[in-house]
Protein backbone atom coordinates (compact mmCIF):
# COMPACT_ATOMS: atom_id res chain seq x y z
CA UNK A 1 0.00 0.00 0.00
CA UNK A 2 1.46 3.43 -0.37
CA UNK A 3 0.78 6.33 1.48
CA UNK A 4 -1.95 7.92 -0.06
CA UNK A 5 -3.97 4.18 0.48
CA UNK A 6 -2.90 4.27 4.31
CA UNK A 7 -4.55 7.64 5.01
CA UNK A 8 -7.93 6.91 2.91
CA UNK A 9 -7.68 3.34 5.54
CA UNK A 10 -6.79 5.41 8.23
CA UNK A 11 -9.67 8.18 7.65
CA UNK A 12 -11.83 5.79 6.68
CA UNK A 13 -12.55 3.52 9.44
CA UNK A 14 -15.40 4.62 11.67
CA UNK A 15 -13.50 3.47 15.01
CA UNK A 16 -11.21 6.30 14.45
CA UNK A 17 -14.03 8.91 14.80
CA UNK A 18 -14.94 7.80 18.22
CA UNK A 19 -13.95 7.63 22.23
CA UNK A 20 -10.93 9.11 24.10
CA UNK A 21 -8.49 8.34 21.10
CA UNK A 22 -11.19 9.07 18.00
CA UNK A 23 -9.78 11.84 15.68
CA UNK A 24 -11.93 14.67 16.96
CA UNK A 25 -10.54 14.06 20.86
CA UNK A 26 -6.60 14.46 19.39
CA UNK A 27 -7.18 17.14 17.20
CA UNK A 28 -8.38 18.97 20.21
CA UNK A 29 -5.95 18.22 22.67
CA UNK A 30 -3.15 19.08 20.15
CA UNK A 31 -4.90 22.54 19.57
CA UNK A 32 -4.92 23.38 22.98
CA UNK A 33 -1.49 22.54 23.06
CA UNK A 34 -1.16 24.88 20.46
CA UNK A 35 -3.09 27.64 21.83
CA UNK A 36 -1.49 27.78 25.06
CA UNK A 37 1.66 27.77 23.87
CA UNK A 38 1.80 30.46 21.75
CA UNK A 39 -0.73 32.38 24.16
CA UNK A 40 2.79 32.35 26.36
CA UNK A 41 4.89 32.67 23.67
CA UNK A 42 2.60 35.93 22.55
CA UNK A 43 2.62 37.48 25.83
CA UNK A 44 6.45 37.31 26.11
CA UNK A 45 7.75 37.52 22.74
CA UNK A 46 5.18 40.35 21.60
CA UNK A 47 5.48 43.24 23.88
CA UNK A 48 9.77 42.86 24.03
CA UNK A 49 9.29 43.01 20.13
CA UNK A 50 7.04 46.36 20.01
CA UNK A 51 8.98 47.91 22.94
CA UNK A 52 12.91 47.56 21.55
CA UNK A 53 11.44 47.77 17.90
CA UNK A 54 9.98 51.96 19.13
CA UNK A 55 13.22 52.24 21.05
CA UNK A 56 15.72 51.21 19.05
CA UNK A 57 17.69 49.42 21.80
CA UNK A 58 18.32 45.70 22.51
CA UNK A 59 18.55 44.64 19.10
CA UNK A 60 21.56 42.65 19.02
CA UNK A 61 20.85 41.22 22.60
CA UNK A 62 17.44 39.83 20.67
CA UNK A 63 19.39 38.14 17.88
CA UNK A 64 21.71 36.79 20.43
CA UNK A 65 18.85 35.17 22.41
CA UNK A 66 16.65 34.25 19.59
CA UNK A 67 19.71 32.56 17.78
CA UNK A 68 20.74 30.41 21.15
CA UNK A 69 16.67 29.45 21.33
CA UNK A 70 16.52 28.32 18.00
CA UNK A 71 19.92 26.54 18.61
CA UNK A 72 18.25 24.45 21.31
CA UNK A 73 16.76 21.00 19.67
CA UNK A 74 13.18 20.75 20.56
CA UNK A 75 12.81 17.24 21.56
CA UNK A 76 16.03 16.99 23.61
CA UNK A 77 15.21 19.93 25.59
CA UNK A 78 11.41 18.21 26.31
CA UNK A 79 13.33 15.03 27.47
CA UNK A 80 15.52 17.25 29.84
CA UNK A 81 12.50 18.63 31.81
CA UNK A 82 10.35 15.18 31.14
CA UNK A 83 13.88 14.38 33.56
CA UNK A 84 13.54 17.45 35.65
CA UNK A 85 10.18 17.93 36.08
CA UNK A 86 8.24 14.55 35.34
CA UNK A 87 5.25 13.60 33.74
CA UNK A 88 2.34 16.39 32.90
CA UNK A 89 1.52 19.38 30.68
CA UNK A 90 4.55 21.81 31.82
CA UNK A 91 7.59 19.90 30.18
CA UNK A 92 5.70 19.99 26.74
CA UNK A 93 4.85 23.76 26.96
CA UNK A 94 8.40 24.77 27.51
CA UNK A 95 10.15 24.12 24.86
CA UNK A 96 7.39 24.35 22.36
CA UNK A 97 7.48 27.95 23.85
CA UNK A 98 10.67 28.08 23.42
CA UNK A 99 10.38 27.40 19.85
CA UNK A 100 8.35 30.10 19.38
CA UNK A 101 9.43 32.89 20.80
CA UNK A 102 12.01 34.02 18.40
CA UNK A 103 9.86 34.30 15.56
CA UNK A 104 7.74 36.17 17.01
CA UNK A 105 10.16 38.13 18.61
CA UNK A 106 12.70 39.19 15.87
CA UNK A 107 9.85 39.51 13.12
CA UNK A 108 8.07 42.25 15.69
CA UNK A 109 11.39 43.84 16.29
CA UNK A 110 12.14 44.10 12.48
CA UNK A 111 8.27 45.55 11.96
CA UNK A 112 8.81 48.22 13.92
CA UNK A 113 12.25 49.22 13.21
CA UNK A 114 11.84 49.10 9.30
CA UNK A 115 8.89 51.31 8.52
CA UNK A 116 9.23 54.37 7.50
CA UNK A 117 10.31 57.36 9.78
CA UNK A 118 8.23 59.91 8.17
CA UNK A 119 4.61 58.88 9.59
CA UNK A 120 6.60 58.43 13.48
CA UNK A 121 8.48 61.89 13.26
CA UNK A 122 5.51 63.24 12.11
CA UNK A 123 3.48 62.29 15.14
CA UNK A 124 6.37 63.40 17.67
CA UNK A 125 5.83 66.77 15.83
CA UNK A 126 2.10 66.65 16.78
CA UNK A 127 3.07 65.74 20.34
CA UNK A 128 1.72 62.69 20.61
CA UNK A 129 2.97 60.22 23.37
CA UNK A 130 5.41 57.45 22.81
CA UNK A 131 3.03 54.88 23.67
CA UNK A 132 0.51 56.46 21.07
CA UNK A 133 3.05 56.89 18.41
CA UNK A 134 3.80 53.21 19.03
CA UNK A 135 0.08 51.28 19.12
CA UNK A 136 -1.65 54.27 16.56
CA UNK A 137 0.84 54.81 13.91
CA UNK A 138 3.38 51.86 14.38
CA UNK A 139 1.60 48.88 15.07
CA UNK A 140 -0.86 49.09 12.59
CA UNK A 141 1.56 49.96 9.38
CA UNK A 142 3.58 46.76 10.84
CA UNK A 143 1.00 44.69 11.02
CA UNK A 144 1.33 42.27 8.26
CA UNK A 145 5.10 41.43 9.06
CA UNK A 146 3.74 40.87 12.97
CA UNK A 147 1.26 38.64 11.56
CA UNK A 148 3.86 36.75 9.66
CA UNK A 149 5.63 36.33 12.82
CA UNK A 150 2.44 34.94 14.62
CA UNK A 151 1.91 32.73 11.51
CA UNK A 152 5.36 31.01 11.42
CA UNK A 153 5.40 30.81 15.52
CA UNK A 154 1.98 28.75 15.00
CA UNK A 155 2.59 26.73 12.01
CA UNK A 156 6.09 25.74 14.40
CA UNK A 157 4.39 24.90 17.70
CA UNK A 158 1.51 22.89 15.32
CA UNK A 159 4.38 21.00 13.69
CA UNK A 160 5.99 20.36 17.08
CA UNK A 161 3.08 19.46 19.35
CA UNK A 162 3.28 16.21 18.12
CA UNK A 163 6.10 15.41 20.98
CA UNK A 164 3.51 15.76 23.17
CA UNK A 165 3.17 11.93 22.77
CA UNK A 166 6.74 11.01 24.28
CA UNK A 167 5.79 12.15 27.36
CA UNK A 168 2.44 10.16 27.45
CA UNK A 169 -0.03 12.97 26.86
CA UNK A 170 -2.33 13.14 23.44
CA UNK A 171 -2.56 15.43 19.96
CA UNK A 172 -2.31 14.00 16.49
CA UNK A 173 0.94 13.11 17.93
CA UNK A 174 -0.22 9.70 19.54
CA UNK A 175 -1.09 8.48 16.21
CA UNK A 176 2.31 8.78 14.57
CA UNK A 177 3.93 7.05 18.10
CA UNK A 178 1.50 4.56 18.48
CA UNK A 179 1.53 3.66 14.54
CA UNK A 180 5.09 3.35 14.87
CA UNK A 181 5.00 1.36 18.08
CA UNK A 182 2.56 -1.26 17.15
CA UNK A 183 3.73 -0.96 13.25
CA UNK A 184 0.15 0.35 12.11
CA UNK A 185 1.12 2.41 9.08
CA UNK A 186 -2.19 3.73 8.63
CA UNK A 187 -1.84 5.58 12.05
CA UNK A 188 1.31 6.66 11.14
CA UNK A 189 0.06 8.34 8.43
CA UNK A 190 -3.41 9.46 9.44
CA UNK A 191 -1.37 11.36 11.91
CA UNK A 192 1.13 12.87 9.53
CA UNK A 193 -1.61 13.99 7.80
CA UNK A 194 -3.76 15.30 10.14
CA UNK A 195 -0.33 17.73 10.98
CA UNK A 196 -0.29 18.70 7.54
CA UNK A 197 -3.80 19.45 7.53
CA UNK A 198 -4.05 21.54 11.11
CA UNK A 199 -0.73 23.46 9.58
CA UNK A 200 -2.54 24.47 6.25
CA UNK A 201 -5.76 25.40 8.25
CA UNK A 202 -3.60 27.96 10.37
CA UNK A 203 -2.31 29.32 6.88
CA UNK A 204 -5.77 30.11 6.22
CA UNK A 205 -6.69 31.66 9.36
CA UNK A 206 -4.07 34.20 9.62
CA UNK A 207 -5.22 34.72 5.51
CA UNK A 208 -8.22 35.67 6.91
CA UNK A 209 -7.13 37.44 9.70
CA UNK A 210 -5.41 39.81 8.12
CA UNK A 211 -7.44 40.25 5.64
CA UNK A 212 -9.81 41.66 8.34
CA UNK A 213 -6.99 43.33 10.28
CA UNK A 214 -4.89 45.19 7.88
CA UNK A 215 -6.25 48.02 6.55
CA UNK A 216 -6.80 48.65 2.66
CA UNK A 217 -3.62 50.96 2.47
CA UNK A 218 -1.35 48.88 4.17
CA UNK A 219 -2.46 45.86 1.89
CA UNK A 220 -1.62 48.49 -1.00
CA UNK A 221 1.69 49.74 0.19
CA UNK A 222 3.12 46.35 0.86
CA UNK A 223 1.92 45.20 -2.62
CA UNK A 224 2.54 47.99 -4.38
Amino acid sequence: MNVLNYMQSFFSDGSHWHGYDGIPQRVREHLQYTSSALAIATAVGLPIGLVTGHTGRGGNALAFVSSGARALPTFGLLVLMFVWLGLGIVPVMIPLVVLAIPPILITTYEAIRTLDPSPVDAARGMGMSEGKILFRVEVPAALPLILSGLRSATIQIVSTATIAAYVALGGVGRYILDGLYQRDFEKVAGGAALTAILALLVLALFWAVARVAVSPGVRRRRTA
